[in-house]
């Protein structure tokens, strides 16, 4: 797999030990926006540190590109706790500056 393209947004994540490109096309972030609700409003949390675990594993998730069929929502959640929200947050800047900024 290649790496993430920082021009096209993407961010990567770690998840059992492969690293998974995060790309915040319009369908993922369609789904992220019909689980989670309006986008503007995710950031607004983010940014005043609100935002949960759950909602960031599921921005997260609707977000990996290519996403094997083996892989879980759980195998995501899991990632983000092993690896602890400092290790994780610079992959959410990435996908919430292209949210606010777009390309």
């Amino acid at each position: 797999m290649s790496g993430a393209n920082i021009l096209r947004g993407e961010a990567e994540l770690r998840i059992g030990g492969r690293v998974h490109v995060l790309r915040p096309s319009f369908a993922a972030l369609v789904a992220a926006e019909a689980e989670l609700g309006p986008l503007f409003a995710l950031v607004e949390r983010a940014a005043d540190a609100r935002l949960g675990l759950g909602e960031l594993t599921a921005l997260f998730w609707h977000c990996v590109h290519d996403r094997p069929e083996t892989l879980t929502r759980d195998a995501v959640g899991e990632a983000v706790v092993a690896q602890g929200l400092a290790a994780v947050t610079p992959a959410l800047r990435v996908l919430l500056g292209q949210i606010l900024q777009g390309r």
